[in-house]
């Protein structure tokens, strides 16, 4: 009875170790993929100098800018943790996306706290059919975004910014931080729209466009 237990923990531990290594494997070879779309997306304005593995599922790497651009830039690629099950199946019951966040400082501190979560369109039904086509009508609205602020009274500080992420929303950025520490600005999108040539080939140029707001501010 023990020699029968005790080989099925030997074959457990092969299986585990087994899913470990194909999926780490796995997670590298799009790690590598996703490093190419970031040097494609940089197009020749900037370059990654080293990159590194923070476990199976966590790669970073560092990018280099002009210094009229970004300094101290990085990316941080968020994987599925696909060679732990257990947190693999965590990670799809949850329905967990894949992410790269930017991050970078922009030569002088910005003057505040901002944080930008999802930018969303809407659209509201009207119900109807229209004679010449089966399908429904549709009213499209670009809402206003909703601000929660810890101060009495809003100075509308950081317009720039808003409306520089505003005109950018066809790169599905889920998040923009600015702060005053370092780093001091971060930008997080879905690291699927970076598979797209042309999305990656602007996605440098609206994060540029964003933090260009805050130098705007500052001045």
């Amino acid at each position: 009875m023990a020699r029968l237990l005790l080989i099925d923990v030997a074959s457990s531990v092969a299986v585990l170790a087994l899913w470990y290594l194909v999926f780490s494997s796995y997670n590298r070879k799009k790690g590598a993929a996703v490093l190419r779309w970031v040097q494609s997306a940089c197009d020749g304005k900037g370059r990654i100098t080293e990159s590194r593995w923070l476990g199976s599922s966590h790669l970073q790497a560092r990018l280099y800018f002009p210094s009229h651009w970004f300094e101290n830039a990085r990316v941080s690629v968020r994987f599925r943790p696909r060679a732990l099950p257990v947190q693999w199946i965590i990670s799809c019951w949850h329905r967990q996306k894949e992410t790269l966040t930017f991050e970078a400082d922009l030569g002088g501190s910005p003057a505040f706290h901002l944080e930008v979560v999802r930018h969303r369109w809407s659209a509201r039904n009207r119900g109807s059919i229209s004679a010449t086509s089966t399908e429904r009508e549709w009213d499209i609205y670009q809402p206003a975004p909703i601000i929660l602020t810890t101060r009495s009274h809003w100075k509308q500080d950081a317009s720039a910014e808003l409306n520089a992420l505003m005109s950018s929303r066809r790169q599905d950025i889920l998040q923009v931080r600015f702060h005053p520490e370092s780093p001091q600005f971060s930008a997080t999108v879905h690291l699927q729209t970076l598979s797209d040539p042309s999305t990656a080939s602007g996605f440098v140029s609206a994060l540029r466009e964003i933090a260009a707001g805050a130098s705007a501010h500052r001045q």
